[in-house]
């Protein structure tokens, strides 16, 4: 059997494989690892479409001749999935009442549902949350989305113009102790917001320079790995200080540790010295 990826004959050696489903889940770890994903299986020639899948997946691998695979970008894909939800975001916001239960039904086996929930469980809780009423408004669902959609588009323009609020989430964690001792509670708990989201977001941007091959150049004497899991350690040790109201701990970690974590991983993805 040959087997063809976005049109290269695979040098794939079989192993205990003799489906086409087993095939299929060997070759998409492969094609996962470089940032991609299969979107599209002819066989023989034949174009294979989702109402025949589970025929297809299947069959034996002795019946086939040619297996052809066609992949896409995961940036792609998500960049269409969240273009999809705005127009969905849109269309519910013109429906009458006694039809929004239908399309909230539909919606939740449309592909685009099902990409969001695997891909983007956060984002999905928050349409779904804005579609039944029990979260964020459909404004704030659909600018959350927009958001989402430019950090896949151009996630390094997207860090760029995030510089002003990191800076500001790193005066405001050296602050913080200062901020706990002077009983200034309400801005102490906005700096941890602040710090969650602002770190949440570089996060994101981190995933998505790395999956399209911005980052592939980085060396130093940490991995960016070990960087991002020094932080998630700083930060869970940073929530459960100040929920547990230990306050010197909580303020030695946001200046000491959590402002200077942010600022190397800001600095490392961002390709500076």
């Amino acid at each position: 059997m040959e087997i063809l990826v976005d049109g290269k004959i695979v040098d794939f050696t079989l192993e205990s494989e003799k489906t086409v489903n087993e095939i299929i889940t060997s070759l998409e770890q492969w094609v996962t690892g470089s940032g991609h994903r299969i979107s599209g299986l002819s066989i023989d020639g034949k174009t294979v479409d989702s109402s025949s899948l589970e025929n297809v997946f299947s069959m034996d691998i002795d019946s086939i001749n040619k297996l052809e695979i066609k992949t896409s970008s995961i940036a792609d894909l998500t960049a269409e999935t969240l273009l999809k939800i705005l127009d969905n975001i849109n269309e519910y916001q013109t429906l009458k009442h006694e039809d929004k239960a239908e399309f909230i039904e539909t919606w939740q086996q449309s592909p685009q549902a099902n990409y969001t929930q695997d891909f983007l469980p956060d984002l999905y809780n928050v349409i779904i949350g804005a579609f039944t009423g029990t979260g964020l408004n459909l404004n704030s669902a659909f600018s959350i989305t927009e958001e989402r959609l430019r950090e896949v588009k151009d996630p390094k323009a997207e860090l760029e113009k995030l510089k002003p609020l990191l800076d500001e989430t790193i005066t405001r964690l050296t602050d913080f102790s200062l901020d706990i001792q002077t009983g200034k509670d309400m801005r102490a708990a906005q700096t941890i917001q602040l710090f969650s989201g602002v770190t949440e977001k570089m996060l994101r941007l981190t995933n998505q320079l790395d999956s399209q091959g911005y980052l592939a150049d980085i060396s130093g004497e940490k991995t960016l790995m070990q960087i991002i899991n020094e932080l998630g350690d700083i930060i869970k040790e940073l929530l459960d200080a100040y929920e547990r109201h230990d306050t010197v701990l909580a303020g030695d970690l946001a200046e000491y540790e959590a402002s200077g974590k942010l600022q190397e991983l800001y600095t490392i993805i961002k390709g500076e010295k």
